[in-house]
């Protein structure tokens, strides 16, 4: 028998030293070397056990002493009100702790898809993830969501099959949907014993070990039994793992130039069985930095199965930060470089900024410069963060996530360094980089060398909010100020015709936690509008209009002819912004007006002719410019901006409406009454699946009352999957429902 925090040999006991802290007993956090720090993640669909995983980690590295249960609302994770009340995770959470002598800085992401923006700005600065799978759903939708977005920053992952004792948990199916829906290379490095309510551990294959856990009174999970295969009394067992293990290191030979060269020496006939297994863990960890596959481990952390032999695949499989960032450490050298990447507010001390440092050093009381923003911050005090506690620390070094207090004007996807001098250096070593052939791929901005910002979605839904009172619509135009900086998927803005303020967000459970925030952190009851659809709007066909603006203000006559045309452009489902070209010689037209005429061409486009959404998937062309003698670029602009909306009402417009990629889970006595719902929202079912006892059925559309429909006995996921053209009748249903007139033949 072992100890799982961390082991050492024979049957000896590893005590740890706990200190108090706030409530909390955890082990000293060592001051590693970059190779020995990870920065990873974890990542998955809403329940998958993302939060239930973390928790165990906590506790077997002695960060904790108690596991906490998101059930009773005791997670040290998920520490908002708002989380504990509704059960979910809903911000990112940064937390660091010991593990064999490496320290881990770990994200736990939110799984809900109206909440995709924290797990966006996570994974742009780890240097891995964990992937978690409920076992008895393999891939779901936020799944994919959250694979694309570690796809789009080339975030090495490893798989952890959770939930593996649930009915109708399956390793074979868990492994072909990862296969088949995220287009991935799966590594199966563990097989389960027992299946549901008999699962008891597991045999590693690169090991050949078997793992099982004995849970009771005194013993938590903390031990399990470590045998080897060959000492097990059962021939199956063993004769599965060998084929097993035989598979996994053909995979890895077809994957890893130096597995298939081990295979191939000698006599140049291959013996699986005699691979050591420390050259099949250096062949995954090649493999996994490499994305070319995905290490497969499972367990149950809910009943404390298997968590701590994914820790020690953190450390072994996934890269160190010297892996990563390696374009900025050429750029930067040993000067500071980090990247902000995620603003909270506090009471007392103001915002706090996370960083992710890439080089260099950052100390407190120090002076740094905000590249992006062009201008100078000061640093007040550096903490190292615990979910939500923090420690002064004196430093902190490259490879490390960080939290600041005292930069007011850094907001998220901002790059920051040491001084401007630092940023000359920069672009001098970057163009001796250039010169000798290297590409920089990681740098945003052609001028600065800067860390390229987020990818942060479009609002898909919108309502009104209102304060209490006029009294207090200061505070709640304050309160929005530091929680749009918080979040950025949050847009405000004030409604020109009402004077409403309007908030903008990925979902109707968004927005609900926005109302609630301010409720709890800044004490304003307010009242939220009817939830509505982000609908936009297109261009019917091509058109031209010409516009003459001639006014006299005071004793300068403005004078300013405009013609522009406009057409469409296939959209394919994407939203695609207006273009602006412009038709004659741009010799014969100084830069100041092209400018102007841009500008008023795109305050036009803001609001359409019909319901006055946004315009997309046009092209407009300047064809003629003429401009007085003395004219300002203001009425230049203005006379664009009339033309443009001119001709957008002349072209026949045509609305967008957001469809939605819906996943519901549903039992076979609710089917009928999900399908009627989704019928008559002209929703179309792409396919359904039979997943253990339930129904998955996988539509494009939009609802929220499935819910509803199924008394509450359904479980679904909405994403936004494209904006697509409404039927002439359906648009004409909606004008007269907003606009209360009919307006068929508009």
């Amino acid at each position: 028998m072992r100890l799982a925090h961390p082991c050492l040999r024979g049957r000896r006991r590893h005590v740890y030293h706990y200190r108090s802290y706030s409530g909390k007993s955890r082990t000293e956090i060592v001051e590693a070397e970059m190779s020995r720090i990870r920065n990873i993640g974890i990542m998955a669909h809403i329940d998958a056990g993302k939060t239930t995983t973390t928790e165990r980690m906590l506790y077997y590295t002695g960060f904790t002493r108690a596991l906490g249960d998101v059930d009773d609302g005791d997670t040290v994770m998920d520490y908002m009100s708002q989380e504990r009340q509704r059960g979910i995770t809903i911000q990112s959470a940064a937390i660091s702790f010991n593990w064999r002598d490496h320290r881990i800085n770990l994200i736990d992401t939110p799984g809900h898809v109206d909440f995709t923006v924290e797990v966006e700005r996570s994974l742009r600065v780890l240097d891995g993830a964990v992937a978690v799978f409920d076992a008895s759903a393999g891939v779901e939708a936020q799944t994919l969501t959250v694979w694309r977005q570690a796809d789009r920053y080339s975030v090495p992952r490893i798989a952890f099959l959770n939930k593996m004792d649930k009915t109708g948990a399956s390793l074979e199916y868990s492994i072909n949907s990862i296969r088949d829906k995220l287009k991935t290379v799966p590594l199966v490095l563990q097989l389960p014993i027992g299946i549901e309510k008999t699962f008891s551990g597991m045999v590693d294959l690169v090991s050949m070990e078997k793992l099982t856990w004995t849970l009771g009174p005194g013993n938590d999970g903390s031990e399990y039994q470590t045998t080897p295969l060959q000492d097990v009394d059962d021939a199956e067992l063993q004769e599965r793992a060998l084929v097993e293990r035989a598979l996994l290191i053909e995979q890895l030979a077809e994957l890893d130039d130096k597995m298939a060269e081990l295979l191939l020496s000698g006599d140049g006939t291959c013996d699986l069985e005699s691979i050591p297994a420390e050259e099949v863990h250096m062949a995954l960890q090649r493999v996994t930095c490499a994305q070319t596959g995905v290490p497969v481990l499972c367990g149950s952390s809910l009943k404390n199965k298997g968590v701590q032999p994914l820790l020690d695949a953190i450390i072994r499989y996934l890269p160190d930060p010297q892996d990563k960032g390696k374009e900025l450490e050429q750029l930067y050298e040993d000067s500071l470089c980090a990247y902000a990447f995620k603003i909270t507010h506090h009471k007392q001390r103001g915002p706090l900024t996370f960083l992710r440092i890439y080089s260099g050093t950052i100390t407190p009381q120090s002076t740094i410069y905000n590249v992006s923003r062009d201008c100078t911050e000061r640093v007040n005090r550096l903490l190292l963060v615990f979910a939500d506690e923090y420690r002064e620390m004196a430093s902190m070094s490259a490879g490390n996530i960080a939290m600041v207090v005292g930069l007011k004007q850094t907001y998220t996807g901002d790059t920051l360094v040491t001084s401007p001098s630092a940023v000359v250096s920069a672009k001098k070593v970057r163009g001796q980089l250039q010169n000798q052939g290297h590409s920089i791929s990681d740098m945003g901005d052609e001028d600065a060398p800067v860390l390229a910002g987020l990818d942060v979605p479009e609002p898909v839904f919108f309502c009104t909010i209102e304060a209490p009172s006029m009294s207090k619509q200061q505070e709640l135009d304050a309160a929005l100020v530091n929680l749009q900086k918080e979040d950025p998927s949050l847009h405000v803005k004030i409604d020109p015709e009402t004077g409403q303020t309007v908030l903008s967000g990925m979902g109707e459970l968004h927005l609900e936690i926005i109302q609630d925030r301010i409720l709890k952190e800044y004490k304003l009851e307010t009242h939220l509008g009817p939830l509505q659809v982000a609908y936009r709007e297109t261009v019917g066909g091509t058109a031209q209009e010409t516009v003459t603006v001639d006014r006299v203000l005071g004793a300068q006559k403005h004078h300013a002819v405009v013609t522009v045309s406009v057409q469409p452009v296939e959209l394919d489902g994407q939203m695609r912004d207006v273009g602006v070209y412009f038709g004659l010689d741009r010799r014969t037209v100084n830069r100041e007006v092209q400018t102007a005429v841009k500008t008023g061409i795109a305050s036009a486009c803001t609001q359409g002719p019909l319901l006055g959404y946004p315009v997309v998937g046009a092209e407009v062309t300047v064809d003629s410019i003429e401009v007085g003698p003395g004219t300002s670029l203001a009425m230049v602009s203005a006379c664009a901006a009339q033309a443009t909306q001119k001709v957008l009402k002349k072209s026949g417009g045509k609305i967008l409406e957001p469809m939605m990629m819906l996943e519901i889970t549903t039992d076979e006595g609710h089917m009928r009454s999900v399908l009627a719902d989704l019928s008559q929202r002209r929703g179309r079912v792409t396919e359904v699946q039979s997943r253990a006892e339930s129904r998955v059925v996988m539509a494009e559309g939009y609802s929220t009352a499935i819910r509803t429909v199924t008394s509450g006995q359904a479980t679904f996921t909405m994403e936004l999957f494209r904006y697509e053209e409404m039927t002439s009748l359906d648009q004409n249903r909606l004008l007269k429902k907003m606009t209360t007139f009919d307006v068929e033949g508009f």
